[in-house]
């Protein structure tokens, strides 16, 4: 005699199929996100790489000995700002930007106290996507987050 029952077998064909399509976006949105934070904290160190390098250029060639105080040229401004863009004082060969987009422009370099000075970065990183997800109604959502890397050295 045979009971009359559920057939496990067939009830089930085809729902992992169902189960891949409802988990594989979430999944891959995930993975999205993961790759766009990992981009985030790699452009993030390399900003504090930039500040510390051209915070150590500055230091080393503000001080004036004979006066015994701080003497920031303008000279030595745009040197340092381009220490902290492209990594050397002159540009001459076109060498690319530590992070894809820095200027001069986004660098600020400024005496902190008498003994002190401080160089500042600011970027906006911008994620893969866009710079912003576009609204049903209304404005759209900016994506772009700043990124600040500041830096106070004792010139020597």
């Amino acid at each position: 005699m045979r009971r009359g029952g559920f057939n496990a077998s067939k009830a089930q064909r085809g729902l992992a199929m169902v189960e891949l399509v409802i988990t594989l976006p979430l999944l891959a949105l995930l993975m999205l996100a993961f790759g766009e934070f990992g981009r985030m904290l790699f452009q993030y160190n390399s900003l504090m790489q930039a500040s510390r390098d051209a915070g150590r250029f500055v230091a080393s060639q503000a001080w004036d000995a004979n006066q015994g105080k701080l003497e920031l040229s303008d000279a030595l401004l745009s040197k340092t700002k381009n220490v902290a863009v492209y990594g050397v004082p002159a540009n001459p060969n076109g060498y690319p930007s530590v992070v894809p987009g820095l200027t001069p422009g986004n660098v600020t370099v400024a005496a902190a106290g008498t003994e002190h000075v401080q160089v500042s970065i600011n970027y906006t990183f911008v994620p893969v996507i866009g710079s912003a997800l576009p609204a049903l109604y209304g404005s759209s959502t900016p994506l772009g987050l700043t990124l600040t890397s500041t830096v106070v050295m004792r010139a020597l």
